[in-house]
């Protein structure tokens, strides 16, 4: 009956629907694109290392004005070990030095790739995959061998394909280096940090020998122990680097403590913001398109009041008329629904690619779309549900 209804008054059903369409593309729209960048963020915030802290003479938060930080001294490979005995929450302590040069195989030549000279700990708290060969063992950190791990996209442009990579010799730095490793490809990060799919990963004893150390931005990596909170972690670390660094109490701190969490939590309020945002458009929306859905279900009454006299007359129940102009409505929703969430479908296969990670409607997302929808319904086709509930059905045969 009700499809009936909407076949035989397409404009009217058309601007019903249209409303409801319009509510459900923009709620789950925005929801299914924050969700999917939210869920992308998680994901590099835990390939940076989860319950981790930067020590860096920078901060990343750009809080601090940059003549106040530009004196400050550059942290040292020595620390970390007094870091390690200080610290008892320090899991794992890291090193790392960068620096970009060109990388030679053969004929072939790769400009500014980004090399990142790392410490024992640095695989522990970066999970690096490894497609082909093997990573560095604690003989190379010890003997400080020429031995490197290249990225898949520097493999590929060196080698045209990337599995002949390992075991060849390449230069860099003007120095011959073996490639002893292939990284998995990871694809570009939205948090920055290290993309390895560009770079190449050196011990760091074989790295200090080729450039200067104090120009290669060295940072200390630290990753707490499990379930450790991170203001406690943070006020651990902060303490043992005032130690080792001999500042007096009245002193400010030297240095800063970049957690990427804390840069989580603060773009999960973003995330919240725009969630409500979304909310606040769809609401104006759905609440047009209630109208709306509402609108013709009064004039559906008015049409089938006959109908209805007839069936309360051979012993219809209220809550029977009223079942049935319900799911009507709540049907006429669903399907302006379901004309939404097809339209955000056909906007994640074109958005996905133009944005650089994948959109994806979530199990969860559409549940809430299609209680929406329902609930949207119900509240749109109660009252004239209930008028007609209400009928007398010797009136409302007479209007026939």
């Amino acid at each position: 009956m009700a499809i009936a209804e909407f076949r035989s008054n397409k404009l009217r059903t058309f601007l019903s629907l249209f409303g409801i369409t319009v509510g459900i593309f923009c709620i789950i729209g925005v929801l299914a694109t924050v969700d999917s960048l939210q869920r992308n963020v998680q994901n590099d915030i835990k390939s940076l290392g989860s319950n981790t802290i930067y020590i860096d003479k920078w901060d990343y938060t750009g809080s601090i004005p940059w003549w106040k930080l530009i004196n400050r001294p550059i942290p040292k490979y020595e620390e970390i070990k007094q870091l390690k005995q200080r610290s008892e929450l320090a899991k794992n302590v890291a090193y790392n030095i960068r620096s970009s040069t060109k990388i030679e195989w053969d004929d072939e030549i790769v400009s500014d790739v980004n090399i990142y000279g790392i410490t024992e700990d640095f695989s522990n708290i970066q999970k690096l995959e490894i497609l082909g060969g093997r990573f560095f063992q604690q003989s190379d950190y010890d003997n400080q061998t020429n031995s490197v791990v290249i990225g898949y996209n520097i493999a590929e442009k060196l080698f045209t394909k990337p599995e002949k990579a390992v075991s060849q010799i390449i230069t860099i730095f003007g120095k011959k280096a073996v490639v002893i490793g292939l990284l998995k490809k990871k694809g570009q990060s939205m948090m920055g940090g290290y993309d390895y799919d560009e770079a190449a990963l050196l011990n760091y004893g074989f790295m200090k020998g080729l450039i200067n150390e104090k120009s290669a931005d060295p940072v200390i990596v630290l990753q707490g122990k499990e379930s450790v909170p991170m203001k406690l972690l943070r006020d651990d670390v902060q303490g043992a680097m005032r130690s080792i660094r001999k500042i007096n109490p009245s002193q400010a701190d030297n240095f800063s403590m970049n957690d990427i969490e804390s840069f989580g939590e603060f773009m999960a309020s973003i995330f919240s913001g725009v969630n409500m945002g979304g909310w606040f458009i769809a609401g104006l929306s759905l609440i047009v398109g209630m109208f709306g859905v509402a609108n013709i279900m009064f004039v559906t009454v008015r049409e089938r009041t006959g109908q209805i006299g007839l069936k309360k007359a051979i012993g219809a129940k209220r809550s029977s008329i009223m079942t049935e102009f319900l799911l009507e409505s709540a049907f006429l929703c669903l399907l302006g629904g379901a004309i939404g969430l097809l339209l955000v479908y056909i906007l994640t296969l074109i958005i996905s690619p133009v944005i650089g990670f994948p959109v994806v409607i979530s199990l969860n997302i559409l549940t809430l779309a299609i209680s929406i929808c329902v609930i949207t319904g119900i509240l749109a086709g109660i009252i004239p549900a209930f008028i007609a509930a209400r009928m007398d059905p010797v009136v409302a045969i007479r209007s026939k």
